[in-house]
């Protein structure tokens, strides 16, 4: 390891480590990207661990020089990201951290999270992520050629289990290529075979591109976003959401039964009332909304409060 002023710690799991690497990717300046790995002992609540190793496993790589800044997601990491802040670390925290939020320089949650507000409480709509403007306009032109409207058709699956509903695939399928030119659609790992298929049926009749999850080759997502002209999106992942934030694209949101848990409720709710989604219900309509980039504001907000380290 070089010793690099700044440390992200990554969590195993990959939509929260995005989080804290893509807040590091947009302040533009060296990092070096620590991969955690967690005892049995980070189950335990964090007021009992405390600022605390105990949590993880420490390699090699964990010594001295230690990092001048931090920048962890998850509540997990929330005990060895405070360890370090005692060793001289300013710390970035994503995410609620299961204790209270005083010891932390900048502790990022999303609005529909309700934690009280502080000097040193940022709150984000959605969550933040490692797509960038330029890695968005260097992903168009893909599927230009499709006829217009271009509907983007996100799907997911049920947070607590495995597989959508085909019936219920099928028919948000049929009604979006009902009112499409064509449709760009990606599935994930919780949308299950069966629905998989239920969607390549409805799409048999308009101009498409299906994305099967874990299909070989490139991953055509950034490029579905791109060129979209609208966007369907199923209310599971706020990571996913949030990504299609990132566009000017009219955003619609489909939450049946079992997709979603009260907190993507209120996430998608917060939206809603602020104009940058809509359910979905009958019409898609091409209403105005402004790309939301809270990954850059993030970032915005550690340079402000003179979080980077100089030099």
């Amino acid at each position: 390891m070089s010793g690099a002023s700044i440390w992200v710690l990554a969590d195993p799991r990959p939509g929260t480590a995005a989080q804290a690497l893509g807040i590091a990717e947009r302040l533009g300046v060296p990092f070096e990207a620590r991969m955690i790995e967690f005892t049995g002992l980070a189950r335990l609540p964090n007021r009992l661990l405390g600022a605390s190793c105990a949590g993880i496993r420490v390699g090699a790589g964990w010594s001295a020089p230690w990092p001048r800044l931090v920048i962890a997601a998850g509540r997990r990491l929330a005990p060895p990201a405070l360890w370090l802040k005692r060793h001289g670390a300013r710390l970035v925290h994503v995410m609620r951290p299961g204790i209270a939020p005083d010891p932390f320089d900048l502790l990022v949650v999303p609005t529909h999270d309700r934690v009280d507000r502080a000097a040193n409480v940022l709150h984000v709509v959605g969550a933040p992520h490692r797509l960038t403007p330029a890695r968005l306009a260097g992903a168009r032109g893909r599927f230009l050629h499709l006829p217009s409207p271009r509907v983007a058709l996100l799907l997911g699956g049920p947070v607590r289990a495995v597989g959508l509903d085909p019936n219920v695939a099928a028919a948000v399928t049929a009604r979006v290529a009902a009112q499409a030119g064509s449709v760009l659609a990606t599935t994930s790992r919780r949308t299950g075979e069966a629905a998989t298929e239920a969607i390549a049926a409805a799409l048999a009749g308009v101009p498409n591109m299906l994305h099967r999850f874990g299909a070989t080759g490139e991953n055509p997502y950034l490029s579905i976003l791109a060129d979209a002209d609208i966007i369907v999106a199923t209310g599971d992942s706020i990571s996913m959401i949030s990504e299609a934030l990132m566009t000017a694209a009219p955003l619609y949101i489909v939450d049946p039964p079992g997709i979603a848990g009260p907190r993507h409720r209120a996430f998608h709710d917060g939206l809603f009332w602020a104009g940058q989604a809509r359910p979905f219900q009958a019409a898609l309509d091409r209403f105005a909304r402004s790309p939301l980039d809270e990954t850059a504001r993030i970032a915005a907000a550690i340079r402000d409060r003179g979080l980077l380290p100089e030099g």
